[in-house]
């Protein structure tokens, strides 16, 4: 099996999203991660879903997903032709002397101190879920408290949107 980004627009309507992770679970896909928000056009939102699955199942439920009525477009994010980022925060133990080491592992990934209080400090960082995964094992040695992690959000790259024709198909059907 190998990991999938899919971009999915939908109507900006209760119970869509349901739909969609639903129909990842009748097949016993396991989702990786699913983040959803708000496009430039308030009637349309933005689903990214990371999927672990082979790429005739895969081809099968985007084909399902399409004949959703409130599904608008699905796109495959490749890695190289997509910007993947991730959210992270991390409660990292900081007492006395490591503090300064945790602080210098903080900067070396770009990260942000985004609370301290005497024994920790809670770290906020960005990145590909590569730099995500290296910066935890390099705070790892500190003693990890704590991880709230993000689902993937990606765009693709260039000029191009997938939105520019989804407004028109949500005129319509209105």
């Amino acid at each position: 099996m190998s990991r999938h980004t899919l971009s999915v627009l939908v109507e900006n309507k209760p119970g869509v999203l349901t739909r969609v992770a639903g129909l990842f679970a009748r097949r016993s896909f396991n989702i990786h991660s699913l983040a959803v928000g708000p496009t430039e056009h308030d009637e349309i939102s933005r689903i990214t879903v990371v999927v672990d699955v082979d790429a005739l199942p895969l081809e099968q439920v985007t084909k399902q997903l399409n004949k959703l009525i409130n599904v608008i477009k699905i796109v495959e994010l490749e890695d190289a032709a997509s910007v993947q980022r991730e959210l992270l925060l991390v409660k990292v133990r900081a007492e006395g002397a490591l503090r300064t080491q945790v602080l210098e592992v903080v900067e070396l990934f770009r990260a942000h101190v985004v609370d301290v209080v005497p024994d920790t400090v809670t770290i906020e960082a960005t990145g590909s879920p590569g730099k995500l995964t290296a910066l935890l094992a390099a705070l790892e040695p500190f003693g990890v408290r704590e991880i709230v992690q993000s689902g993937t959000v990606a765009i693709g790259r260039g000029p191009r949107s997938i939105t520019d024709r989804a407004l028109e198909r949500v005129s319509r059907s209105a």
